[in-house]
């Protein structure tokens, strides 16, 4: 007996009311219907964010089994549990082992532990930060990557500036660490100033682009840095 054809599924509504605002249930409508969402659900991802990274990987080749990688915002834990399966990092703390990848993560905000990941519960901004990151690789970063993003207020140029301040910073970070022919991998928002951003990369780094995987929702206005081949 043949089956009958699956029917597409039904686009989830919220009704109004509840004490909800407009922008509350449309982002709940939003999460509920993103099929992004409901694949890190059923893969053990904690957000949809790991399958950016996923796509850039798949295109790019960033993460390498054997690199040392930083996440930068990494909070809470997609970036990096791709790390580690991309990597090949250590099971634990203390084990080192040769050949084996290295995954470094840091964020303000807490973190469930990730077997394979150091973490640290820190400010980026903080001086003492780049010094802690890089006691922990024990060795120049193969790859950087940042996902940092500003807590947003609604005013789009103060917003843009904020987020691009965490970029510009994760960008002094990377310098000062990634092995020659490394990559740095970061968020920005569209509105002008990632221009100058690029030009700085251009300097250091063999080919810079920008870009938007398919996992980045159509209408957001986030996309990503892509320098690679850095020249040390």
């Amino acid at each position: 007996m043949s089956s009958k054809p699956s029917k597409r599924p039904l686009k989830v509504r919220i009704k109004s009311g509840g004490g909800r605002s407009p922008a509350s249930k449309r982002w709940l409508e939003r999460q509920l219907n993103d099929p992004y969402v409901a694949r890190a659900k059923r893969e053990g991802f904690p957000s949809r964010a790991a399958f950016k990274l996923i796509e850039i990987d798949d295109k790019h080749h960033l993460l390498k089994q054997g690199a040392r990688v930083v996440d930068l915002g990494a909070a809470p834990g997609g970036w990096s549990q791709v790390a580690v399966q991309r990597v090949g990092s250590v099971q634990g703390r203390g084990n080192s082992v040769q050949g084996r990848g290295k995954v470094v993560a840091i964020d303000r905000l807490e973190m469930a532990p990730i077997a394979g990941v150091e973490f640290i519960q820190c400010d980026f901004l903080d001086p003492r930060a780049p010094d802690q990151i890089k006691a922990l690789l024990g060795a120049p970063a193969d790859v950087v990557l940042s996902d940092m993003a500003a807590n947003a207020i609604g005013h789009r140029r103060t917003d843009h500036l904020k987020i691009m301040a965490l970029a510009e910073a994760a960008v002094d970070f990377a310098r000062e660490t990634l092995a020659p022919g490394g990559a740095f991998l970061c968020k920005v928002l569209q509105g002008g100033t990632e221009a100058t951003l690029l030009a700085a990369l251009k300097r250091d780094f063999s080919h810079v682009r920008h870009v938007k995987p398919a996992a980045s929702r159509s209408d957001s206005a986030q996309l990503y840095l892509l320098a690679t081949g850095f020249r040390g």
